[in-house]
C-alpha cells in the first residue's frame, strides 16, 4: 500500500521503492513543495540497504509537466534563484543517488519534467508519452533542462528540441537515446518491476559503486577515465560480493550476495 505524503506517494515494492509525483490536478508540475519533499524522500530511501532501485512516477495523466508557473511569475530575482537552486539540488540528488533512478514515463514530460527524466539513470515510456523542452514557446529559454538533455543525448538533436520548443514521440525518444525503451501503456509497470529485479539480483556493492564510477568517468578524458577505473576495479575486487561472483562463476552456482 502507498503512504500518500503532501505531493508524493511512495510504496515499497523490494528490491524497488516506487515514488509517485502526486499532483495529478497540475500534471504533477514541480512545485517547490514537491521538489524538496520529494529530495527528502529520496535522501531517507537512500539509507534503505533493502531498496536496491528507486522508481519515479507520475500520477494521472502525466509524467510532470515542469515547473509550476504560477510560481515562476511576479518573483525577485533572488527568489527565482531559490526556486532553481531546489530544482539543482533534486537533479543532483537523483544523480548521485546511492541507488539506480528509473523513470517510468507516460503522458507528457516537459521542460523540468523532461528535465527529470534525463536525469535519471535509465527510463522507460509508453507509446504514448511526449517529451519536450517547450519552455522558449512562453520565452523561457530551458537553460536548467538543456543540461541533462544535452549530455543524453546527440548535440544537435538537443539544440533542436530547445530551440524549436517541439514535441518528440516516445520512438523517437527511443531511438535518440532520451529514454532505453517503448511499451504498451498496460505494460509500463511490468517491464519497469522487470527492470528493477535484475538490478536488484545484482550485487549491491557492485551496483552502488558501478553507478558513482559512471557518471565519475564520464567528466574525464579518456586517459584520466582509465587511470580513475583502474582504481575503481581494483577496489571492487577486494569486496566479498566481487570474490563471492568470482566463486560462483568458477564453481557454476549462483552467487549469494553479502552487500559488502
Amino acid at each position: 500500500m502507498a503512504v500518500a505524503l503532501e505531493h508524493l506517494l511512495v510504496e515499497d515494492a523490494p528490491p524497488a521503492v516506487v515514488i509517485t509525483l502526486n499532483r495529478p490536478d497540475k500534471l504533477n508540475a514541480l512545485s517547490i513543495g514537491l521538489m524538496k519533499e520529494l529530495t527528502q524522500e529520496l535522501l531517507r530511501q537512500s539509507e534503505r540497504k533493502e531498496i536496491q532501485v528507486v522508481v519515479l512516477k507520475g500520477a494521472g495523466r502525466a509524467f510532470s509537466a515542469g515547473h509550476d508557473m504560477k510560481e515562476l511569475q511576479g518573483r525577485t530575482l533572488d527568489e527565482e534563484r531559490e526556486i532553481f537552486r531546489v530544482c539543482e539540488t533534486l537533479m543532483e540528488t537523483v544523480r548521485t543517488l546511492t541507488q539506480p533512478v528509473i523513470a517510468a514515463v507516460h503522458g507528457i514530460a516537459t521542460a523540468a519534467g523532461c528535465q527529470l527524466v534525463a536525469t535519471c539513470d535509465l527510463a522507460i515510456a509508453t507509446e504514448d508519452a511526449r517529451f519536450a523542452t517547450n519552455g522558449i514557446r512562453n520565452g523561457i529559454f530551458c537553460y536548467t533542462p538543456q543540461v541533462p538533455v544535452s549530455r543524453s543525448i546527440a548535440r544537435k538533436r538537443a539544440f533542436y528540441m530547445v530551440i524549436t520548443g517541439d514535441f518528440i514521440d516516445a520512438k523517437t525518444a527511443a531511438e535518440w537515446g532520451l529514454i532505453n525503451a517503448v511499451v504498451k501503456a498496460e505494460e509500463l509497470d511490468s517491464e519497469v518491476s522487470k527492470l528493477a529485479a535484475k538490478i536488484g539480483s545484482l550485487s549491491p556493492v557492485a551496483v552502488r559503486t558501478g553507478k558513482k564510477a559512471f557518471y565519475q568517468q564520464l567528466d574525464q578524458d579518456m586517459s584520466n577515465a582509465l587511470d580513475l577505473m583502474s582504481e575503481e576495479i581494483s577496489c571492487n575486487l577486494m569486496t566479498a560480493d566481487a570474490q563471492e561472483g568470482i566463486s560462483a562463476f568458477l564453481e557454476k552456482r549462483p552467487p549469494v550476495w553479502k552487500g559488502e
